[in-house]
């Protein structure tokens, strides 16, 4: 065999398993054809332009699937696509990342986030830190999908987390800290509304959860498998079919059917029948309405006692399983708390299990946050 027969079957070799067989075929076509110099530099070029195009294909095969758009989607101009296709290409777009990260039932765990919240060692860092210390919550940040809300918290995303989606919408800026009741923080809560309807209307179940509630255990086991939408409380009063208990629209789970679909699309429509008040504040109102009974929408509150916050929290540490930065308003004192609800976690996990098991351990918080602030003395609170 010459040099350059043998420099071309190294090559083919070099590839790696998958493309072993493939060299010695080419050994011997070159062996063959060794006395026409014209068909061996033809084989040569066919040789190399297959190893080529083996190495661009070897390397997308490790491409993430969710960001596959690399810009943040606003920055495309009305007048390039008309308002058809922009929701189309939307729709197409959020279906690609919704399916990527759904479980096996099309269950996804959805959080919203904006460039206040996106901010490095903010919100979203100590968010995703929960889930990698809680119990069993690890896995999953398989399913979970962010939701940016702005530019900034596009990009932050990209560099934290594999499942992101940029929602547009016109004519609205919400990277700044969105302080309570005001106009910006209305428009960002209903936004969220409808968006989640169009996730139920796509087939899609979701665990909604606020990024300011730590994940430290699986909360699956204690989901209610015959609601059809489950939320968690600022007060929970005992019973899981009180209607009297105080919701908290930051941790829901909700099924995909007909009838969590109208129920969302009522929750929506209510905004103008109520103007002025935010989704939580209507569906304190509207979980009494004959409506909700029309609809046949099955309802269940989740205990504090495994879903807690500052409002209420967890007593016991075995079996909670997130806690939310609720009753607190104002960016600085969520993080301090939150970052001690952290601490507190990890010094309990730390212990040895006679000590987990004593039920004599409690949470440092709230420190910074003062549920004083449950009587919204100031429009200037962030949510």
């Amino acid at each position: 065999m010459s040099r350059r027969q043998r420099a071309v079957t190294a090559a083919a070799a070099g590839r790696g398993r998958d493309s072993f067989g493939f060299a010695n075929m080419m050994h011997q076509v070159l062996t063959e054809s060794a006395a026409r110099p014209r068909a061996l530099f033809s084989v040569a070029s066919i040789l190399l332009t297959c190893i080529l195009v083996y190495g661009v294909a070897d390397t997308l095969r490790f491409l993430p699937l969710s960001n596959s758009f690399s810009s943040f989607p606003s920055i495309f101009p009305s007048s390039a696509l008309d308002n058809d296709s922009l929701q189309v290409s939307e729709e197409n777009r959020l279906e690609t990342v919704l399916n990527n990260a759904a479980m096996q039932d099309r269950t996804v765990i959805l959080t919203t986030l904006n460039e206040a919240w996106a901010a490095p060692d903010s919100v979203i860092d100590l968010f995703l830190e929960s889930f990698r210390i809680g119990d069993g919550t690890r896995k999953l940040l398989n399913h979970l999908v962010i939701i940016a809300l702005d530019q900034k918290a596009f990009e932050r995303c990209l560099t934290l987390h594999r499942h992101c989606f940029a929602l547009i919408t016109d004519g609205v800026d919400f990277h700044q800290e969105a302080y309570f009741m005001t106009p910006q923080y209305l428009k960002m809560m209903w936004k969220r509304i409808d968006f989640l309807r169009t996730v139920l209307e796509m087939g899609y179940n979701f665990i909604f959860t606020d990024a300011d509630i730590m994940w430290f255990r699986d909360p699956f086991p204690r989901f209610y498998p015959d609601a059809d939408f489950q939320v968690a409380c600022d007060h929970f009063l005992g019973s899981p079919d009180d209607v009297q208990n105080r919701p908290n629209g930051g941790f829901n789970h909700v099924k995909s059917n007909n009838r969590s679909i109208e129920f969302y699309r009522f929750w929506y429509a209510s905004r103008e029948t109520y103007p002025g008040y935010h989704d939580q504040d209507v569906l304190n109102i509207i979980k009494f309405d004959p409506s909700i009974m029309d609809i046949g929408l099955k309802i269940k509150f989740l205990d504090t006692a495994y879903f807690g916050g500052l409002c209420e929290p967890s007593e016991d540490f075995n079996v909670v399983c997130t806690m939310h930065a609720n009753c607190c308003y104002g960016l600085n004192s969520k993080l301090i708390d939150l970052r001690i609800m952290l601490q507190d976690w990890k010094y309990f996990l730390s212990l040895p299990l006679t000590l987990k098991k004593s039920a004599m351990f409690s949470w440092t918080v709230p420190e910074n946050c003062s549920l004083d602030s449950l009587h919204y003395n100031s429009t200037r609170m962030s949510l």
